[in-house]
């Protein structure tokens, strides 16, 4: 029963891609060439998201310490 719902559930959501998409209107391989172009940009943004996020956020957060009233790494440094 489970597997039977959780096929319907991902059927509706297919279907859904194909109407906000408009890909129902294609030919089938022109379908399959839009939808492999959109799921490898995805699979890009993910990873470089993955890779990169983190450390521009280090960077931001290290700057805008800095100008908020952070104690500079000398300061750090000197009183350690």
């Amino acid at each position: 029963m489970a597997l039977r719902a959780l096929k319907q559930q991902l059927a509706w959501l297919y279907y859904q891609y194909l109407l906000v998409t408009a890909v129902y209107v294609l030919e089938p391989w022109e379908r399959a060439l839009f939808t492999s172009v959109l799921l490898s940009a995805a699979a890009m943004v993910g990873y470089t998201s993955y890779v990169f996020l983190p450390v521009h956020l280090r960077l931001a957060l290290h700057f805008f310490s800095g100008v908020f009233g952070g104690q500079a790494e000398s300061a750090v440094t000197l009183m350690s």
